[in-house]
């Protein structure tokens, strides 16, 4: 029996096609000047973190769930003492993050508009709602996708499910991000194409080995690469 022919492209939303971790992160340095006075930075990011990794079973991935996490980790770390008007200003940086506007990454629109000429393409991503609604919309990529599909998290399973819907199963789909931990493994667990696209800025909880023995793994190093990768696959 040949190879399963590639059908469907999933694509990662969040620093893959539009930049997000740098917001996080130039907030998080706003909440340590805020808290300056009760905690060393460092220690504040890791207790943050630990709130964050505590949290994202109740909150979700996203926005609301990382400014309720500063918000516990303000009060933890003032012995439960923090001042209304820090609460307010971490309430305050929070919606800054949720209006800021979108900035597509290098590549993102070409790459795209190339690939929906020949393949289905589904946008999956993981996070608020909301937020990542307001994000496809303002992006003006959301037409170039024949679905987008906005998940609590992804695992094998959410592979398996999109690529059944959206195409020939999961040996017929390429999932395309930057979290080896979400966007590769998963994929490849299902029997798909993973690609890896570094992004510097990528959450630490994201990161995962690169499984190089993995014969359906590939790395490139930006966006535009591609469509080139997928050309090169679909003639072996």
């Amino acid at each position: 029996m040949g190879r399963a022919r590639l059908t469907t492209i999933g694509f990662d939303a969040d620093d893959t096609l539009w930049q997000n971790e740098q917001f996080y992160q130039l907030t998080q340095a706003r909440f340590a000047e805020l808290l300056a006075d009760h905690a060393d930075p460092a220690d504040l990011s890791d207790r943050l973190l630990q709130a964050e990794k505590r949290n994202l079973k109740l909150y979700g991935f996203g926005i609301k769930g990382f400014t309720l996490s500063m918000i516990e980790t303000a009060i933890d770390v003032t012995g439960g003492r923090a001042p209304a008007s820090v609460i307010s200003q971490i309430l305050a940086a929070g919606r800054d993050m949720l209006a800021h506007p979108v900035e597509t990454l290098p590549h993102a629109r070409e790459t795209l508009e190339r690939l929906s000429a020949s393949h289905r393409l589904v946008l999956i991503t993981k996070g608020d709602l909301f937020d990542q609604e307001r994000k496809v919309a303002q992006s003006g990529l959301g037409e170039l996708f024949e679905s987008v599909e906005i998940v609590s998290d992804k695992a094998r399973s959410t592979y398996e499910r999109i690529f059944a819907r959206f195409g020939d199963g999961p040996e017929s789909g390429m999932m395309v991000g930057n979290s080896m931990k979400s966007d590769v493994l998963p994929a490849l667990e299902a029997g798909s194409w993973g690609v890896y696209v570094p992004h510097d800025l990528t959450w630490s909880l994201e990161h995962g080995e690169a499984p190089l023995d993995a014969p359906r793994f590939r790395q490139v190093v930006h966006l535009g690469e591609v469509v080139t990768l997928v050309e090169a696959i679909e003639r072996e």
